[in-house]
């Protein structure tokens, strides 16, 4: 009876212990090439993507640990002064890491979960195809050279076509992973990515956003996937206020004396809103063609309104001066913060829209005589 009582307590020892690694994410380290006594970092990307240490642990016989609470899969990082930052999943369940330090390289596996195994798939085949691409950049570098000596046009389009599939079977396997893997927190982290890119198909992104099981939107990255997306809709709807034939936003600011001035005011038979500033040296630039544009056109209906986006008005008013600009001009003194420039999405300058009599946007960013001739073409419909 004594020796039974013992087995079951044993037992129920055991059960409760292995209930203690499911519910943590136990990660344990192999290490060669690191030194005995030295630190192994833990670390995780804050809001303001800040790695901040979670924990550290010393490497004992080639080998360390770490124990993770967690409630839900997230990327951590583990850090050593002599290798490159090795990203994990922390989830449920033992991660196994083999890391090797040598002369040539450093390299790191991690598997034991899920999550990681798949990220580790994603890593092997990621790799196979940039040696691809690296050995593809050897074997033709000169060839693309002698091309170029020679304009050889055929052989330089052959070596692009080529070079460009490799590019496109790379971030193929990335975008195909996350559009078939609804179930792996590999490929929240994957379309993040991918949603944060301009040149990605939005709508596509946006698909197999939502073709994610809930167990994956609603994980942090998951949830952070969703505001990326939100933001980008809600851009992209203000952007199609600007788009041409919609009437431009109206707006207001103070002209260089101070006085509060707006567009609906100042619209001619045809309208140039100039976005510039006294520090753009290619606004600059632009402003003598402009400033004879303004000269020719002006008695004939041509308006324009300057926005500046500056942040020191005495600069801003010798630049006025300097370049012999007499149209009407405004600004918030906010420079890239400026509440028009903002209102009218403006990420460089200069950059322009012209509108016809009734503010609608007929055209946008020409310049010399593409403008001229615009504005010529509008001013003759009158």
């Amino acid at each position: 009876m004594k020796n039974l009582l013992l087995t079951l307590l044993l037992f129920f020892s055991l059960v409760s212990f292995s209930k203690i690694i499911i519910d943590d994410c136990i990660v344990k380290g192999s290490v060669k090439g690191l030194n005995n006594g030295d630190y192994i970092y833990l670390k995780e990307s804050n809001d303001k993507q800040e790695l901040r240490t979670l924990d550290s642990t010393i490497i004992k016989n080639g080998k360390f640990e770490f124990t993770i609470k967690t409630n839900e899969p997230r990327l951590c990082v583990l850090f050593h002064k002599d290798i490159n930052g090795i990203p994990f999943i922390v989830e449920k369940g033992i991660v196994s890491v083999d890391i090797t330090k040598d002369a040539v390289n450093n390299s790191a596996k991690v598997i034991g979960t899920f999550n990681n195994d798949e990220m580790q798939k994603i890593v092997n085949s990621s790799k196979i195809i940039s040696e691809k691409i690296n050995a593809f950049q050897t074997k033709n570098m000169s060839l693309y050279q002698k091309a170029s000596e020679e304009k050889d046009e055929s052989t330089l389009v052959r070596i692009k076509n080529e070079y460009d599939a490799l590019q496109a079977e790379h971030s193929n396997l990335f975008i195909n992973y996350a559009e078939n893997n609804p179930n792996s927190f590999v490929a929240a982290l994957i379309l993040e990515s991918l949603v944060a890119n301009p040149n990605q198909d939005f709508s596509k992104v946006t698909k197999i956003y939502n073709s994610f099981s809930e167990a994956v939107k609603n994980t942090k990255q998951g949830k952070k996937v969703k505001d990326l997306i939100t933001q980008i809709e809600t851009q992209n709807k203000a952007k199609s206020n600007l788009n041409i034939n919609a009437i431009a936003p109206d707006f207001s600011a103070k002209s260089p004396e101070g006085k509060i001035i707006s567009l609906k005011e100042n619209l001619g038979k045809v309208t140039i809103i100039d976005f510039w500033a006294s520090w753009c040296g290619p606004c600059r630039r632009e402003n003598p063609s402009v400033v004879a544009l303004y000269n020719e056109f002006h008695p004939k209906g041509l308006n324009i309104v300057g926005v500046s986006l500056d942040q020191d008005l005495n600069k801003w008013k010798e630049a006025i001066v300097k370049d012999k600009i007499t149209w009407t001009q405004m600004s918030n003194i906010k420079g890239w913060q400026d509440p028009i420039a903002k209102l009218y999405h403006i990420e460089s300058i200069p950059q322009t829209y012209i509108l016809d009599s009734n503010g609608k946007i007929v055209a946008k960013d020409l310049r010399g005589e593409q403008l001229r001739a615009k504005i010529m073409e509008l001013l003759e419909k009158k």
